[in-house]
């Protein structure tokens, strides 16, 4: 995502979608892949997700309801209670270090893996376009590169504060944590791939943009197979 953000042309792509709006944007913050959620019912199967109601809004939630699920949207205050009530079977939220603040494991007893609704939520700045071109040079390259570092920060922290509560989600706590069965994640990429598709193709536009972040994430896999992905599967 930073890559294409940065370098791949995501951020001309960015600012041509928002510039009717008058609006410059910029990355501010990104979670890393979150986790898949917390569950009061073991998924063993894709027929298991028939029927699930859980908490996951956007392209997510429109996945989850072709899978046969019921998504329901819940600001984050209301979560740890309709869970507790049985309102919801499931939700997601973030990843460990948030979900661990939020209580969660004391109202659901499955937690899994991995985000496969949310592999890298980027958080944003947005800027009105004649407040920052009334900026000189200098403090315009100021607040680009601001942006940028709060964005690896963020980034940064998550990783370390994440492995830091997963640890004690597992062991203060006893946490089961399970990884989506293959059969599940291989027909919700199938559903995935169909629901972006369809919003890709709803306006030029977005195809556009949908059309340039796939081809570099296709290069970039070709990439990681031989370097990140090769050296992880090596040291395990």
């Amino acid at each position: 995502m930073n890559g294409w953000i940065q370098y791949g042309g995501g951020q001309a792509l960015w600012e041509e979608v928002y510039a009717p709006f008058n609006l410059l944007p910029l990355p501010g913050g990104n979670t890393g892949v979150q986790m898949g959620g917390w569950f009061n019912k073991e998924i063993n199967s894709v027929d298991d997700l028939k029927g699930l109601k859980m908490r996951i809004p956007g392209l997510g939630g429109e996945v989850l309801a072709r899978a046969g699920g019921t998504p329901v949207t819940l600001p984050g205050g209301e979560i740890f209670t309709s869970l507790q009530t049985g309102t919801i079977d499931a939700t997601e939220w973030v990843g460990p270090y948030n979900d661990l603040a939020f209580g969660l494991y004391k109202v659901a007893e499955h937690y899994y893996h991995p985000g496969w609704h949310e592999p890298g939520s980027m958080m944003e700045f947005t800027i009105n376009k004649d407040a920052f071109a009334e900026l000189p040079a200098d403090l315009q390259a100021i607040v680009r590169i601001t942006a940028k570092a709060i964005n690896e920060d963020m980034l940064a922290e998550y990783t370390t504060r994440n492995q830091a509560a997963l640890i004690e989600l597992k062991e203060k706590h006893g946490v089961d944590v399970r990884e989506f069965p293959a059969d599940v994640l291989d027909k919700l990429q199938t559903l995935s791939d169909e629901v972006v598709a369809e919003v890709a193709g709803a306006d030029p536009l977005s195809q556009k943009v949908y059309d340039s972040y796939k081809a570099y994430r296709d290069q970039v896999k070709a990439y990681h197979a031989v370097s990140e992905q090769a050296y992880i599967n090596a040291r395990d």
